[in-house]
């Protein structure tokens, strides 16, 4: 009788597919997200720089990308972004001491409602006249820019809770990036009417205005209003944390104060980023010495780092495969332009008449860090409409959010240490 050969054929126990990969690669870059920022609190190099070159650097040896391109594929990237960007906006907004004071938003009103506009209208014009991007991609361009990033700002926003303020330029930057991020989207609105109607303002601007303006910036603030306050009231009133069981369930309350007023702002068909960060501030304004509000803020700080490696991460993938196919030379000097010239010039003209001294007007208009919002309108935007050159878009946004990272991240924690110390 002929011997009886086994295949034995291993081969695919050595081929794990995409999503084990990414699980396995996550899970590390959680525990390095956990205690890698102990290591850099003395260095210049920021977590998310670590975060992007590694992952970089890790799959770039891959043949094909992990996960599909975000421009194409939005709809997954779009709710990553979305979690990272309403856990900073409940950390930014428990930080301010008093956030319904004018002296609080004295400046960074300015900023809202001179330097936002102006930069959209700046970035639009140089994106149509001089990139050749179609109106509707131009303004969303302008669009996704404008706002200052609230997720990569940690070390240029101001104090923790239970710690006195110290510099009106961080006060600032933390109010601007808390509001900021959720009044980019009637702008975000208007370039997804120009891409399904028209570019011609006459066939959508009443609709846009009354509705993608006035009523959901309105309902979105009274939601955050009121789910702030009653949250505020709950937990306060619940026991203090004096073991470690309550203050981790005190922790897990700032999930509520994240999820709860946004879903809610959602379902109204409002703002849900201006639903959060005013339902963090109403929570704060509740009680200004409560040790609650220390945990709260600690623990979505703790999420928030999590998130940014998850999320740089991801864009590490896509700038290892992706990015590598729609970047063009171009990108870089109108990422220059849009960093050192659009937004510090607005910044600084809108900064007119304030009192500051010239220098603190710098620092201010100078550190609009972009990052993660940005990539969220925009996968947003891509997801209601197809937009011209969306590919190219994506790339561009990226490279400025890439210097943004290098450029702001190595130099605001001396600048702002220096300026502090003087």
């Amino acid at each position: 009788m002929p011997a009886c050969t086994i295949n034995m054929d291993f081969t695919h126990l050595l081929t794990p597919d995409n999503y084990n990969i990414i699980l396995f690669y996550l899970g590390f870059i959680i525990l390095v997200a956990t205690l890698f920022p102990r290591f850099l609190s003395s260095y210049i190099i920021t977590a998310p720089i670590a975060y992007l070159a590694f992952a970089v650097l890790v799959f770039i040896s891959f043949k094909e990308s992990p996960l599909p391109h975000l421009a194409e594929h939005p709809y997954y990237g779009k709710r990553l972004t979305e979690f990272g960007v309403i856990v900073s906006l409940t950390a930014a907004g428990l930080k301010l001491k008093r956030p319904f004071a004018w002296e609080t938003w004295r400046i960074s009103f300015r900023l809202l409602a001179f330097t936002m506009p102006l930069t959209i209208v700046l970035v639009f014009l140089f994106g149509w006249s001089m990139l050749g991007l179609a109106p509707a991609s131009a303004m969303l361009l302008g669009a996704v820019i404008a706002p200052t990033d609230p997720v990569l700002a940690s070390d240029i926003q101001t104090t923790p809770p239970l710690e006195d303020d110290v510099s009106s330029s961080r006060l600032a930057l933390t109010t601007e990036a808390g509001l900021n991020d959720g009044l980019a989207f009637p702008f975000t609105n208007m370039a997804i009417a120009m891409a399904l109607i028209s570019i011609h303002p006459g066939d959508w601007f009443m609709d846009w205005l009354y509705t993608d303006f006035l009523y959901k910036i309105i309902v979105g603030t009274l939601t955050g209003l009121a789910s702030g306050w009653l949250l505020a009231k709950i937990i306060f009133l619940s026991p203090k944390p004096v073991t470690h069981e309550s203050a981790l369930t005190v922790g897990l309350l700032a999930l509520s104060l994240t999820l709860l007023p946004y879903g809610l702002a959602e379902m109204l068909h409002s703002y849900g980023f201006i639903a959060v960060f005013v339902a963090a501030c109403m929570f704060r304004q509740q009680e200004s010495t409560h040790n609650h509000l220390e945990i709260l803020h600690d623990f979505s700080e703790e999420i928030e780092k999590i998130m940014v490696a998850v999320l740089f991460t991801v864009a590490g993938i896509y700038i290892s495969h992706g990015f590598l196919e729609d970047f063009q030379w171009y990108m870089i000097p109108a990422a220059l332009v849009i960093i050192f010239l659009i937004r510090p010039l607005t910044g600084f003209i809108s900064l007119t008449g304030t009192g500051l001294s010239k220098e603190k007007k710098w620092i201010i208009s100078f550190y609009g860090i972009r990052g993660i919002g940005s990539i969220y309108y925009l996968l947003y935007a891509f997801y209601h409409a197809d937009f011209e050159q969306s590919r190219q878009l994506l790339a561009l946004v990226a490279v400025i959010i890439i210097l943004s990272v290098f450029i702001h991240g190595l130099s605001a924690r001396p600048v702002m240490r220096r300026w502090e110390h003087r």
